[in-house]
C-alpha cells in the first residue's frame, strides 16, 4: 500500500464503451505524486476518452479510479474538483467580457456580492508564485491566447487543483510562449502538483515530461522514463511499427508566379482591420508557408483569396501560362464560382473541416459531389463518377472508413481530412490553400497530409500552407511568411532563420526585419564564399 500513497492518480483496468466501439480497453495508468506524465496516442485511441473520466464528463464501464491512494467515484467535474483534479481543455471555456479574476471565481460557492480587490490580489499571488503573468483585472477579449490560457490554469489552482490535465496546451503559442508554460508546469511539479499533458509534439515531450504513457488503438502499451528513451521509439510504439520523422522539402522546380497579393486589407467580423497591406507572391512548385499566432489574419487571408471574405482594399492577381500565353486575371471581389468561371483553378482546404468544408451527415461519395453537381446537364444528378471518385480516394490517401455509403461525421479527424483534402486535390488546382490541415492529427495521419502537399507541390501547384507548428512549417515551406496582428512581419527562408527569429515576429512586426535578414543573408554567404577560397587554397 505504501506505493500507492506515492500515486496521485491510479486508473486500473478502465473500460469504456459507445455502442459498439470499445474506447478503452482494461487500461492501467499511474501519475506519481510531483511529476509530469505525458500522454501518448494517435487520433482514436482513447486518451481523451480516459481523461474525461478522470476530469467526471464520463463514467468509467468497468475498472477502479484511485486519487492518493483511496478508491473514489467520479460522476461529475464537481467530483473531479473536489478531489483536486482540474482539467485545462484546448478550446478555451472563458466569458469574454468579464476579466481574469472574475473569470476565475465564475461559478464558485459563496455570497451575491464579490470583493473585487480581495479576489484580484489573490489571483495576482497564485500567478506570481508559479511565475505567470496576469492582470487580474484585464478583459479576456482584449487578451492573447496564452493569456487566456494562463487565465484557465489559474481557474483551477485556485479552485485547489494538485492533479492538472492539460489537453494540448502549446497547439497555438509562440516558442517563447510554450518555453514561459515550461518554466510554469516545473515550477508547478516543484511545488508538488502531479500533471499530465497531452500533445502530439515529441519534441516537447521530450523536454517536459519525465515519463510517458502510450495508448494504441484504446489499450495501454506501457510506460517509459522519458531520459531513457527517442522520439523514434515513441512514434513506433505509438503506431505499431517505425516510422521516419524526417519531413520532406524537395528542391523547388520551375519557380513561375502563380499569385500576386497587393496590399491587402480587409475587416473581421467585429469590423476591426483583420489584414493590413499585405503583400506577397505565392509561386508554381513551391509550399508557401504562413505563420503567426492565433488571430493574426491567417483566417481572413485564406477566405479572401477563394473569394468567401470580402476586403477593402488591395489586389489579388492570378498569373498562369495557358498554351504558350500568360493569362492574368484579377480575382479580389470575385465569388468562387465567378473565379472558377475564369479558369482559375483553385482549391481551399479551410480549418472548420464539418462546418465549412464537408457535410457530416452526408457519406463520401455525396461530399464529392459537393464539387461537381454543378457540371451536371439536366435535372438528373450523375452520382457513378464521384462514387468511382471515392473509392479511389479510400485506396489512394488510406481511408479508415466502412465504406463510401459512411457519413463522414462517424470517421476520425485524420480520416475527415484525408476526404477534404483528397475532393480538393483531385480537381487538379493551380492554387491550393490549406489552413491548419494537420491540427489535432496524429503523427501517422500528419506525414501522410505533408505527402499529399508534397506531391501537389512537385506537379506544380502553387500550396499556401497556414500551419501552428513552427517546426513543421520551417521543416515543409520553402519560404515562410510571418503574420502579426494582421501585417507581414516578414518572409524568409525557413533554412536561414532560426525558430526563435521566426517566433519573435510573431509577436512584433519589425520594420527593419528585411534589412537585418538580407545582411544576414549576405554574412553567410561571404563566409561560404571565404571558406571555398580557403579550401581551394
Amino acid at each position: 500500500m505504501s506505493e500507492m500513497n506515492n500515486l496521485a492518480i491510479k486508473m486500473d483496468k478502465i473500460t469504456k464503451t459507445f455502442g459498439k466501439v470499445v474506447a478503452n480497453n482494461n487500461v492501467n495508468l499511474e501519475l506519481r505524486e510531483g511529476e509530469i506524465l505525458a500522454l501518448l496516442g494517435e487520433n482514436g485511441c482513447g486518451k481523451t476518452t480516459l481523461m474525461n473520466m478522470l476530469s467526471g464528463i464520463y463514467f468509467p464501464d468497468h475498472g477502479e479510479i484511485y486519487v492518493h491512494g483511496k478508491p473514489v467515484t467520479i460522476r461529475s467535474p464537481k467530483d473531479a474538483f473536489n478531489l483536486g483534479i482540474g482539467m485545462i481543455h484546448q478550446h478555451f471555456k472563458l466569458v469574454d467580457i468579464l476579466t481574469a479574476a472574475e473569470n476565475v471565481v465564475l461559478g464558485l460557492e459563496g455570497k451575491t456580492t464579490i470583493n473585487r480587490k480581495k479576489i484580484n490580489q489573490e489571483v495576482s499571488e497564485l500567478a506570481a508564485k508559479y511565475g505567470f503573468e496576469l492582470d487580474p483585472t484585464k478583459k479576456i477579449y482584449n487578451m492573447s491566447v496564452s493569456e487566456k490560457q494562463t487565465v484557465e490554469i489559474i481557474k483551477v489552482l485556485y479552485r485547489g487543483a494538485d492533479i492538472l490535465i492539460l489537453d494540448e496546451p502549446t497547439a497555438v503559442l509562440t516558442p517563447q510562449e510554450t518555453e514561459k508554460l515550461f518554466d510554469v508546469l516545473r515550477n508547478m511539479k516543484a511545488d508538488g502538483k502531479s500533471i499530465i499533458i497531452i500533445t502530439h509534439k515529441l519534441n516537447e515531450v521530450m523536454a517536459i515530461s519525465d515519463r510517458v504513457a502510450i495508448l494504441r488503438k484504446g489499450e495501454y502499451i506501457g510506460v517509459v522514463d522519458t531520459d531513457k528513451t527517442s522520439q523514434a521509439e515513441l512514434t513506433e510504439k505509438m503506431v505499431g511499427r517505425p516510422i521516419s520523422l524526417e519531413i520532406n522539402r524537395p528542391k523547388v522546380e520551375n519557380r513561375q508566379e502563380r499569385l500576386h497579393v497587393v496590399d491587402l486589407t480587409c475587416l473581421n467580423g467585429d469590423g476591426l482591420k483583420a489584414l493590413k497591406n499585405v503583400t506577397f507572391k505565392a509561386y508554381a512548385g513551391e509550399i508557401l508557408g504562413v505563420a503567426g499566432i492565433a488571430g493574426s489574419g491567417q483566417k481572413e487571408l485564406c477566405e479572401v483569396l477563394a473569394g468567401i471574405h470580402p476586403a477593402i482594399g488591395g489586389a489579388v492577381l492570378y498569373t498562369a501560362d495557358e498554351n504558350g500565353e500568360e493569362v492574368r486575371e484579377r480575382l479580389l471581389g470575385l465569388s468562387p464560382d465567378e473565379i472558377s468561371k475564369k479558369g482559375v483553378s483553385m482549391a481551399f482546404v479551410p480549418e472548420d473541416r464539418l462546418g465549412m468544408g464537408l457535410v457530416a451527415s452526408m457519406d463520401m461519395t455525396d461530399n464529392v459531389m459537393l464539387r461537381s453537381y454543378r457540371n451536371n446537364k439536366g435535372i438528373f444528378v450523375d452520382r457513378k463518377a464521384p462514387k468511382v471518385q471515392a473509392e479511389r480516394m479510400i485506396d489512394e490517401l488510406e481511408i479508415a472508413t466502412p465504406g463510401v455509403d459512411t457519413p463522414v461525421g462517424r470517421l476520425s479527424g485524420g480520416n475527415v481530412q484525408k476526404v477534404l483534402l483528397g475532393r480538393e486535390i483531385a480537381c487538379a488546382p493551380k492554387v491550393l490553400i490549406v489552413a491548419y490541415p494537420v491540427r489535432g492529427l496524429d503523427i501517422n495521419s500528419s506525414y501522410r497530409i505533408y505527402d499529399l502537399l508534397n506531391e501537389q507541390k512537385k506537379k506544380g501547384v502553387a500550396v499556401i500552407f497556414i500551419g501552428e507548428d513552427l517546426d513543421v512549417l520551417m521543416g515543409l515551406s520553402d519560404r515562410l511568411m510571418v503574420l502579426c496582428g494582421g501585417e507581414v512581419s516578414g518572409i524568409v527562408d525557413p533554412k536561414e532563420v532560426t525558430k526563435e527569429e521566426v517566433g519573435l515576429m510573431m509577436i512584433h512586426v519589425d520594420k527593419e526585419w528585411k534589412k537585418k535578414y538580407k545582411k544576414k543573408k549576405k554574412e553567410k554567404k561571404e563566409l561560404e564564399e571565404k571558406a571555398k577560397e580557403e579550401i581551394h587554397e
